[in-house]
């Protein structure tokens, strides 16, 4: 019999939600271009690696991406990483998962810097034993990569299993192609037919739910 442990944990979408202040970022930084998005559309930068997203939704080159980045970020440092807030009940879930003797990390596209700033200030920081994101070049954006580096900063109980819970399915993916589980959630920003589409073996639809999957034994 095993349970998910250590269990790992994407940011935005999946901690928190991050959506106000991402879309004030990336509007920020396309008003450089004169591009102008609904709040769909900007919902769709949400959870993907910030230069991809600039990449795939705007069809920019390599160094256009890079460069809406550092506009990005102009906005970013300075209000968007706060315009934030976290889930009801992830405080607690985080308790609960600690008490039974999980080892918990955050596994974020995110750079990681700013991913520990978002976490202190939330008070959230305690709960993480790895907190690991990208680089602020850009390196180790994937999720399979920081995935994987989170892990091997992990202790590995013997008994249990790695799982990656996240709300997109870049999560998903990144989590089968790290060779660990995945537990998708449809309180973020990703639906239902994103996560099955990507082949999440499971998905919650509320924190409540999610509990009960990260405490199951099977």
């Amino acid at each position: 019999m095993k349970s998910y442990n250590p269990i790992l944990f994407d940011l935005d979408g999946t901690l928190t939600d991050p959506g106000e202040g991402i879309r004030n970022s990336v509007a920020h930084a396309l008003q450089y271009y004169g591009i102008q998005m609904s709040t769909a559309e900007l919902n769709r930068f949400i959870g993907p690696p910030l230069a991809e997203g600039f990449r795939e939704f705007c069809g920019f080159s390599a160094g256009q991406a890079a460069e809406a980045v550092e506009h990005y970020r102009e906005y970013y440092r300075e209000k968007g990483m706060l315009e934030n807030r976290v889930y009801d009940g992830i405080p607690e879930l985080l308790a609960h998962l600690r008490g039974a003797g999980k080892v918990l990390a955050v596994a974020t596209s995110k750079p990681e810097v700013f991913a520990r700033q978002i976490l202190h200030h939330y008070g959230l920081d305690g709960n993480f034993q790895v907190i690991a994101g990208s680089e602020l070049d850009g390196s180790r954006s994937k999720k399979h990569e920081v995935a994987a580096y989170a892990l091997s900063q992990c202790p590995l109980p013997a008994d249990g299993r790695a799982v990656l819970v996240g709300d997109r399915r870049h999560d998903v993916e990144g989590a089968r192609q790290a060779g660990i589980d995945a537990v998708g959630v449809t309180f973020g920003y990703g639906s239902e037919e994103e996560l099955l589409s990507a082949g999440a073996p499971a998905i919650a639809h509320s924190v409540a739910e999610l509990e009960q999957i990260l405490l199951s034994i099977y």
